[in-house]
């Protein structure tokens, strides 16, 4: 088994910028099946039911959305609801663009962009991200911590894996069960060894001067972690 005690820093091959498009949306549809199975979205909606509070309308941008799954799904929830959910998806890679629409039923309504979460034009009462952010650097990781701590209105979500032994090692048997491409086999093991653990999100937060009572971190079936933060009173932007 690979050395879990720091992360590993290896590239993983979905990040190619000259992978093959229909590979790539391929490899995005495959791990939207193998986030199905490990309940991925519903982290994010357990954050949501309880940062929305009594709102009846929120806006919200999904950084690195890849093929809408997370998004999807909370639109559905939203709509159960009666909430007016405002969801728009940006994602560095242009080609997460056609996987995410052709996957996306049209009344769902969700804006889709290809491009820099920093670029966004409009303020957004929550950001979120999951399984995202252990493909950063640790630069872009704390770039990100204080965009979301200055810009997110309402609150925000980081929803990760967690690097676990058991996690690393059951994984691929899942993979093959689900016969899933490739490279979401070999991408999604070098994923859990280049996630967090506890230990790693507070010296993160605390290099971004986030304070351990702002945020809690919590622990989400299938081996997430996830970092929470919801205002009590919302940040008022310009």
């Amino acid at each position: 088994m690979a050395d879990l005690s720091t992360r590993s820093r290896q590239e993983e091959q979905m990040d190619a910028p000259d992978l093959d498009p229909a590979t790539y949306e391929r490899v995005l549809h495959d791990l939207a099946r193998v986030n199905r199975w490990t309940f991925t979205a519903w982290p994010s909606i357990a954050f949501l039911r309880r940062a929305v509070g009594s709102a009846r309308r929120f806006r919200l941008l999904d950084v690195g959305f890849g093929d809408g799954d997370v998004l999807r799904a909370i639109a559905r929830w939203a709509r159960k609801q009666g909430i007016d959910a405002e969801l728009v998806g940006v994602d560095l890679n242009e080609k997460s663009l056609a996987a995410a629409r052709s996957a996306t039923p049209p009344e769902l309504s969700i804006d889709y962009r290809a491009g820099d979460y920093q670029d966004q034009p409009e303020s957004f009462d929550f950001i979120i991200s999951s399984q995202v952010t252990h493909h950063m650097t640790d630069a872009q990781l704390m770039t990100f911590l204080h965009h979301m701590e200055a810009k997110a209105r309402m609150g925000w979500l980081i929803c990760d894996l967690h690097r676990h032994g058991f996690a690393h090692w059951g994984y691929p048997i899942l993979a093959r069960l689900l016969r899933v491409h490739r490279i979401v086999r070999e991408d999604g093991q070098l994923s859990i060894a280049r996630s967090f653990r506890r230990a790693d999100w507070i010296g993160s937060l605390a290099e971004a001067g986030i304070t351990a009572d702002q945020v809690r971190i919590v622990r989400r079936f299938a081996f997430r972690l996830c970092v929470e933060r919801v205002r009590e009173e919302p940040l008022t932007l310009s």
